[in-house]
């Protein structure tokens, strides 16, 4: 009679259980450091070993860090992390702390005194919210790291998530709170493709299963009926002067083996999740941008990557409204539906 147990453990090893989030990704690690008296956070992605990276920014008002490694020809063509922070500019302080973490684990490019972790960040604005004058510091990034795990993390209004907004045509008391998700794909040639979302946009959520708004800009601050930004802006009726308080942040990681400029090609794909997401996106008032991570060596051809990477990000942003919290501030998805 055959070892069925050997079977069971072979079959289980081919098909095993995803976790339905970016961390399905072999080395890939998650963390959040959240304040939730001041409604903001940080949200780390460690990368077990070096990881070659990719980036595409789309919006106007992007706010980064260190992402010099993520283009072609830099002499440093290998990165550790990728924080995502809340605070705005004054957030990337944040990295410091994911810095000294990485550094006291001996991970980063070598110099002749110490290794130097490469951490390439980005910010939303979350300012409006809570408590302005508290931001992620160098502490927060560095418990972020030690929050960091494989498997299941927390979504929703956690981490980088904490104070995330959207719909804001009309201003924070008409918008709805924003938060972040998570979501990967597995073909049955072993290739992964893990998506990260941070939605904090100007515009509106779209279902694009549905074509409905999810959450957006709503016609009375204590109502469920939406505005339609895109058909509001068209009829021009809007203020003039937007507050640069937005931006959607997405960290794609894979097992496919890619190059800087492969990687960056896969985020220019993926950005088109968030166009058909988000309604209006790429804005002036907006900094969207797209991290791509490659952590393993199988060879996977690049529009397909690009396929999947679009749709692992639609879903993750989808999870992010849906698994957001309001904490009795700002509606979210699950307190109108």
């Amino acid at each position: 009679m055959p070892d069925l147990s050997c079977i069971f453990y072979q079959y289980y090893d081919i098909y095993k259980i995803m976790f339905n989030a970016i961390t399905d990704v072999k080395g890939i690690k998650v963390g959040h450091a959240s304040n939730f008296k001041a409604l903001t956070g940080c949200t780390v992605i460690l990368c077990e070993n070096e990881a070659v990276g990719g980036i595409e920014i789309r919006g106007s008002a992007s706010g980064t860090r260190a992402i010099d490694s993520l283009f072609s020809g830099h002499l440093v063509n290998k990165i550790n992390a990728i924080l995502l922070t809340g605070g705005s500019g004054f957030g990337l302080d944040a990295t410091g702390g994911v810095m000294k973490y990485l550094e006291e684990k001996g991970k980063g490019f070598k110099t002749s005194v110490t290794k130097i972790p490469i951490v390439p960040s980005a910010v939303i604005y979350d300012l409006a919210i809570g408590d302005f004058k508290v931001r992620p510091d160098k502490v927060m990034g560095y418990q972020a790291c030690k929050n960091a795990t494989g498997g299941k993390f927390e979504e929703g209004s956690v981490g980088v998530g904490t104070g995330a907004t959207v719909g804001k045509l009309l201003g924070i008391k008409h918008a709805m709170k924003g938060g972040l998700g998570t979501a990967s794909i597995k073909l049955s040639d072993g290739i992964i493709v893990g998506a990260l979302v941070v939605v904090n946009a100007f515009g509106d959520i779209i279902d694009v299963e549905t074509g409905k708004i999810m959450a957006g800009a709503r016609k009375s601050q204590d109502g469920k009926e939406f505005i339609n930004s895109y058909e509001h802006i068209k009829k021009g009726l809007f203020k003039k002067n937007y507050p640069f308080q937005n931006t959607t942040l997405g960290v794609i990681a894979t097992n496919a083996l890619l190059s800087n400029a492969q990687a960056t090609k896969v985020a220019q794909m993926a950005l088109n999740g968030f166009v058909k997401t988000i309604s209006p996106t790429h804005s002036l008032f907006d900094g969207d941008l797209i991290f791509v991570l490659s952590l393993g060596n199988l060879k996977a051809d690049i529009n397909t990557l690009g396929a999947l990477s679009e749709e692992a990000i639609i879903k993750s942003a989808k999870r992010a409204i849906i698994k957001a919290d309001g904490f009795n501030i700002i509606p979210a998805y699950k307190d109108l539906f």
